[in-house]
């Protein structure tokens, strides 16, 4: 006789009125306690962390990329690990692993001044990585535009990939095999994140072009 192993029903979120803020004025107090945030978006290679770093060099912008962030740790702690374990085989690291380190990044950037809530933009590149992780992420973040750097190129993107892969040494980078894998995840996976947003705040943007046009197109948009 086979015996087959049922998976307990999954919860329901709770949206009752118990959960959800008192009165206006709690709800513009929790909004408060969320960083305003632009996402940017789009596949490996499609330019991201450029243009991130080009963002983040003007007052008034602070740039967080989560890959930047893993490559940074210890390799020889738990989460440097866990990082290495799914890297190496191009796969996603888990969500609760990604948004944790993210969330210990931000603190420790509030903490030393690097990042003023009140004062600055957040500019997330690489996270969130999927509709789960969006959902986690609404709790800490007010994303007020999503800028998706599209290139319908694949050849070019995977160019860009094996450049950046020779001239910083990245191990997820390092095959032709592991950058197709990271595609199909991309496809499978984060795209779908698209539609946990509105489509208003959602703008396209050829990412073919130099950076400094792709960074243009963006800031005549934020301007």
């Amino acid at each position: 006789m086979t015996v087959v192993a049922v998976a307990p029903p999954v919860s329901e979120p709770d949206y009752s009125l118990e959960t959800l803020p008192s009165s206006p004025a709690a709800f513009e107090a929790e909004l408060a306690q969320r960083y305003r945030t632009i996402l940017l978006f789009g596949a490996p290679g499609s330019g991201k962390g450029t243009i991130g770093k080009a963002l983040g060099a003007i007052p008034g912008f602070v740039h967080v990329a989560c890959g930047e962030v893993f490559r940074g740790l210890d390799l020889t702690s738990a989460i440097g690990k866990v990082f290495i374990e799914y890297s190496s085989k191009g796969l996603l690291v888990p969500d609760n692993t990604t948004i944790e380190l993210w969330h210990q990044h931000i603190d420790a950037l509030v903490a030393t001044r690097r990042f003023a809530p009140d004062r600055d933009l957040l500019v997330l590149d690489g996270i969130p990585r999927n509709a789960i992780q969006a959902g986690i992420m609404d709790s800490y973040i007010v994303v007020e535009r999503i800028f998706h750097l599209v290139c319908l190129d694949e050849n070019l993107m995977f160019s860009r990939l094996r450049r950046r892969a020779l001239k910083e040494n990245r191990l997820d980078d390092a095959s032709d095999e592991v950058i197709r894998h990271r595609w199909r995840i991309y496809e499978q996976e984060s795209t779908p994140i698209l539609s946990h947003y509105s489509s208003e705040i959602i703008t396209p943007i050829d990412a073919i072009g130099t950076p400094v046009k792709v960074l243009h197109d963006i800031l005549g948009k934020l301007l």
